[in-house]
């Protein structure tokens, strides 16, 4: 039977549990979930399989037995069996007595050498006016007849070299064919191809290649590369697959570029075994790996966050003496940001730097992105400084990225001189995101005035204002208690096409749990019901008694159903603050039960044979309070029923490394103080607060 939640102090006591079991207990006997009925009133079906005499027969079928064909049809969050990369090839053993099977082509197919002709200037001409005509056939057509020259075989190369358009291009070969001058061969389909391709006409290549097929007509190593590469630009990566190994089976080895491209197309489609097995067979081959094929290595390491993978890739490529170029140090740049590695990064650019390669703005966005998310803000504003005085390019992305990594950071005084050199650029001028990262630093920073002026300066120069922005300066001004403005800001954004979002919208809510009652409540509820009236009806429920628990479940299961996931926790924890800035402490309890049944606050209580922890750094303060309430009445009950408690027991609000951060743990240690409750900040660890088991219990003792 589930025991009482509270204690005797100064919490409420009023929450009926009979509907629910305390998911705070740390330690005792529960009975089996209500869910699942393991009695079943139909008999099971027979199996195929005979039973077994000397197996016991079961009378009633496990959970896991219920659960396991509705296990076959959910599929998991993330991969059950990831992929595991090898960080170095496996070794293939090749016999010294024969010679190395080849893979590859290690000599690009010779383009065949054409003769001078005298009159390529009136073809030139010619193909100009081809050109430049119609898309139409029957306009096409008509032109043709025009043609200066009778089409020879030189000739006819040369004006379907000149074609641009590949529709044109295609229209020039389909007239050669009825004209039946000459025959075609292998160069004028590979011709045409590879201007289909710059179309990414998948489909009529392959029509072209089956027709080569059926007339006889071979198909050569240019073919096939252009078929392999035109696919993988068309993201047909089977096709690109299935026609690498025809080219196999017609015993043509692919060239250098054809392989790099089939590597690349492998490891886009996650088949990371045939990559490296790929890698080292070319290998063994005599082959030398180009930037690009090392860069296709990288990528696929990176966005796998193997560490050890890129470091081999750096490793094959000093020992095979390959330079990495601007291509291939954007994308180790980009793999070592995905696996957490910043200094590493900084490494790797210094030595790009020494090498003589200028870094591109791609490349420059990559690393501040890196720094930023590891919050090194000193080295981000070093690079800019770096960039300013070297003339290293910048653009729209990465001053953005910049401003994005001062709103994270809180540096307000350098991201308004990122402004202010934005303003003064001819071509990277304040766009709707640059005033959306300035608005944030000015909202979480509380700098109302200089975040209305900037609202002002968008409506005067005509910026378009986005939903962030909109959420930015509405949280701000709510903060400020400045709720006439707010609820303008909220009208003109609407008036200008803003359509609210759930984050929009649980800003407004969060305004509202902290927002006093009388005129200024009744404003900002009614912005909310603007733009979420279901939220607005579920808050009233709240208050009113005669709703029971199951309705309250039922109502806010809809709501979560129909919010985004990642708004999902913080409506939560403003609905919890509402309930407890209206002295409605039973229902933020039933809140944060659902949450936590509804998988809100993963992580919320941790557990190791030596410690106990509380975890609510995600939680709002409201929240957070509650959470705690709950802990220390089960605690309590514990102590009572004497069963065991591990030698410590902490609560974790973290420690906050924001600048403008709302210090969670000074609100917390209010609470844990007004409950006299024996626990006290860590000296070792900040943001955490401790309390041994001995002083739980003599705790409980004196309470009782």
């Amino acid at each position: 039977m589930a025991s009482t939640f509270f204690t005797s102090f100064d919490v409420p006591n009023s929450l009926d549990l009979k509907h629910h079991q305390n998911l705070f207990t740390s330690k005792r006997r529960t009975k089996k979930p209500p869910f699942f009925s393991c009695n079943s009133s139909k008999s099971p079906p027979k199996s195929p399989i005979p039973d077994l005499s000397d197996e016991p027969k079961k009378q009633n079928p496990s959970l896991a037995d219920q659960l396991q064909t509705l296990s076959t049809t959910i599929l998991s969050d993330t991969p059950q069996n990831p992929t595991q990369l090898l960080s170095k090839p496996k070794s293939i053993w090749v016999n010294p007595t024969k010679p190395r099977p080849s893979v590859l082509n290690l000599q690009r197919q010779e383009r065949k050498s054409y003769a001078y002709n005298p009159q390529i200037r009136d073809l030139k001409l010619f193909s100009k006016k081809l050109n430049e005509c119609p898309n139409d056939k029957d306009v096409f057509l008509m032109v043709l007849e025009d043609i200066p020259h009778p089409p020879t075989r030189e000739n006819a190369l040369l004006v379907l070299n000149s074609l641009k358009p590949w529709e044109k291009t295609l229209l020039f070969f389909d007239w050669l064919k009825t004209q039946d001058l000459f025959p075609m061969e292998t160069i004028f389909y590979n011709v045409v191809m590879k201007s289909l391709r710059f179309g990414r006409q998948f489909q009529l290549i392959e029509d072209l290649a089956v027709e080569m097929i059926d007339n006889g007509v071979a198909l050569d190593n240019i073919t096939y590369s252009t078929i392999i590469t035109c696919a993988k630009r068309s993201n047909l990566f089977d096709k690109a697959v299935e026609w690498f190994e025809r080219m196999y089976k017609t015993g043509l080895m692919p060239d250098e570029v054809t392989y790099s491209a089939v590597l690349d197309v492998y490891a886009k489609l996650g088949k990371v075994e045939e990559v490296m097995s790929l890698y080292e067979r070319g290998r063994a081959s005599g082959w030398t790996p180009d930037a690009i094929a090392f860069a296709v290595l990288a990528k696929m390491f990176g966005e796998a966050g193997d560490y050890d993978g890129i470091r081999y890739v750096l490793q094959e490529m000093k020992s095979l003496g390959v330079k990495p170029n601007l291509v291939v140090f954007n994308t180790l740049l980009e793999a070592m940001g995905r696996a957490g590695k910043p200094g590493l990064a900084r490494s790797l650019f210094e030595e790009m730097v020494a090498a003589g390669v200028s870094p591109d703005a791609k490349t420059l966005t990559s690393l501040v992105k890196i720094y930023g998310k590891a919050r090194w803000a000193r080295d981000a504003l070093d690079l800019w400084q770096r960039m300013k005085a070297n003339g290293w390019p910048m653009d729209f992305i990465l001053y953005n990225t910049l401003l994005s990594m001062c709103a994270d950071l809180g540096l307000q005084e350098e991201a308004e001189n990122l402004f202010d050199d934005m303003k003064q650029s001819e071509n990277c001028k304040p766009d709707s995101w640059s005033y959306t990262a300035m608005l944030n630093i000015y909202g979480s920073g509380g700098n109302v005035e200089k975040a209305m002026a900037l609202f002002e300066q968008m409506s005067n120069e005509n910026v378009a204002i986005n939903v962030m922005g909109c959420t930015c300066l509405i949280q701000c001004l709510g903060r400020a208690k400045r709720i006439d403005d707010l609820v303008m800001v909220f009208e003109t954004s609407l008036k200008k096409g803003i359509r609210p979002d759930d984050r929009l919208c649980g800003c407004l809510l969060s305004v509202v749990s902290y927002c006093e009652s009388g005129d200024d409540l009744d404003k900002v509820i009614g912005c909310l019901h603007e733009a979420n009236p279901r939220l607005v009806s579920f808050v009233k429920l709240l208050e009113q008694s005669e709703f029971g628990f199951e309705k309250v479940k039922e109502e806010f299961k809809q709501i979560l159903n129909n919010t985004e996931v990642e708004a999902r926790r913080p409506f939560c924890n403003c609905l919890i603050d509402i309930c407890r800035k209206r002295k409605l402490d039973s229902r933020g309890h039933e809140l944060l039960y659902l949450g936590t049944m509804y998988g809100l606050y993963p992580g919320l209580h941790t557990k190791t044979p030596e410690e106990w922890r509380l975890n609510v750094r995600s939680l709002s303060i409201g929240a957070a309070h509650t959470a705690f309430e709950e802990w220390v009445g089960t605690l309590h009950d514990m102590v009572n029923r004497d069963e065991p408690l591990p030698e410590l027991l902490s609560a974790s609000t973290g420690a906050g490394t924001h600048k403008y951060s709302q210090g969670l743990g000074n609100a917390f240690e209010s609470h844990v103080t007004k409950l006299a409750a024996p626990f006290r900040p860590s000296e070792e660890k900040p943001g955490v607060f401790v309390a041994s088991r001995e002083d739980i219990v003599s705790w409980v003792r004196s309470k009782v």
